[in-house]
């Protein structure tokens, strides 16, 4: 279970459209490290270069932007008054890979998304040179037996539907293969889906999140993976 090759993007634009309501442009002190004076370096003039506000140099995916004092008050401010008030949320973007099991898919497609690509079972799951194997499930150690004989049941669906694949080609066999295996997949399997979210919708999550019942996938991979944001103490993790 995993988060990775995270980017986030949109910090400019979200806070010039959070002014917008009252033309409080002039009062902005946010800026875009790569927008620098000519011939500067960031670190000749920035005072929050090598602190953990400068995100130019981590590994985060973050873009390099440092919001002011002023911004962030104003920030805050409208997060505090709600969801209505603090729509520049929703313009900073997230991107990331997803994989986690089928079962924590169910909870999480109760939100919404700008959109989200995965991997596909029924192009993929037999249709694959890759063996079926037991490290491509979570699952609790107590339920191994059942586990072993599912996923060896698993697997031998995929030799024989590669075996058919490679002489005969009867798609009417193969298909049917396919629809035992759909079947018969468990909600364990990981699934591997590319997210396109936003900062908005990840504040949502976190906070009705952050106790779930289901800590290992929730609380431990989630909300840690938020955690680890730009500004996600300040922004999508703040409380007044």
């Amino acid at each position: 279970m995993k988060f990775e090759n995270t980017e986030v993007w949109g910090f400019e634009h979200s806070l010039r459209g959070m002014r917008n309501p009252k033309n409080s442009w002039h009062k902005s002190d946010s800026f875009n490290c790569l927008k620098t004076p000519s011939g500067k370096h960031c670190s000749e003039f920035c005072k929050n270069f090598d602190t953990d506000k400068c995100y130019m140099y981590g590994d985060d995916g973050g873009e390099p932007f440092i919001i002011g004092d002023n911004d962030m008050k104003l920030a805050q401010t409208l997060i505090k008054t709600g969801s209505e008030h603090c729509k520049f949320m929703r313009m900073i973007h997230v991107a990331v890979d997803v994989d986690m099991p089928r079962y924590w898919w169910s909870e999480g497609d109760t939100y919404h998304f700008n959109t989200k690509n995965s991997c596909s079972t029924m192009h993929k799951l037999l249709n694959n040179d890759n063996p079926i194997t037991l490290d491509m499930f979570v699952f609790c150690e107590e339920d191994i037996d059942w586990w072993t004989y599912t996923v060896n049941k698993l697997e031998s669906l995929r030799l024989e539907y590669k075996e058919i694949q490679k002489t005969t080609k009867d798609n009417e066999k193969m298909n049917r293969l396919l629809v035992r295996a759909k079947r018969m997949l468990p909600e364990g399997f990981e699934q591997m889906r590319t997210w396109d979210t936003n900062y908005a919708e990840l504040r949502n999550m976190y906070f009705q999140r952050r106790h779930h019942r289901l800590k290992e996938e929730w609380v431990d991979t989630f909300c840690k993976w938020v955690e680890t944001l730009p500004y996600a103490k300040e922004l999508i993790m703040y409380e007044d």
